[in-house]
């Protein structure tokens, strides 16, 4: 299975690859182990060094925008590829904030989807969480043939998710076939 990188909140992040996922958003980098090295080889990377207000590098990171129905999620927001949802920090971060406003909540969904895809390997990420009621920060992969076989057909590997309401609990799942959803603290 490919599948599309990963989507990221006010975090920073590495990613090392882990099937064939497309990245949807952090300070990622990924890699594999060479067949005959036991040790991993870097094959793609970004440690969001911008200067301050910058967005995110266009040949690494796209957005998701609007609302979409709620995301399936009935998510309240509405997702921007404005630079006051996304932008760099300055100091290596990537910056996602949430607005809100008479029109509604607004931030930003990034992802790779058709600009990075791998198979195998494994996926790092430095992450920063923002807490509070109503926040669901995410990082997780999906399948790179979303837009053919649809959701979750795909598949999907939910890296890291925390619920607002639940600060301590930290949740990796996946879903697709033979894939289970479990809640880790």
């Amino acid at each position: 299975m490919n599948v599309s990188p990963v989507y990221l909140g006010r975090w920073r992040a590495k990613v090392l690859a882990s099937r064939t996922f497309s990245l949807l958003a952090a300070c990622c980098a990924f890699c594999w182990p060479a067949p005959s090295d036991a040790a991993w080889k870097l094959i793609w990377s970004d440690e969001f060094g911008g200067p301050v207000g910058s967005s995110p590098d266009p040949s690494k990171w796209t957005y998701d925008v609007g609302n979409n129905g709620g995301w399936g999620n009935n998510e309240l927001e509405t997702y921007t590829a404005l630079p006051e949802n996304s932008h760099m920090d300055g100091d290596g971060h990537l910056v996602i904030h949430v607005e809100s406003g008479s029109a509604g909540y607004f931030s930003a969904r990034l992802k790779s989807q058709g600009l990075f895809a791998v198979q195998y390997g494994r996926v790092e990420a430095r992450i920063k969480l923002p807490a509070g009621q109503g926040l669901w920060p995410a990082f997780w992969m999906l399948g790179s043939n979303i837009d053919t076989v649809g959701w979750p057909q795909c598949g999907e590997i939910d890296i890291m998710e925390r619920w607002g309401i639940y600060f301590t609990q930290v949740t990796p799942t996946g879903c697709g076939r033979r894939l289970s959803r479990r809640r880790h603290t």
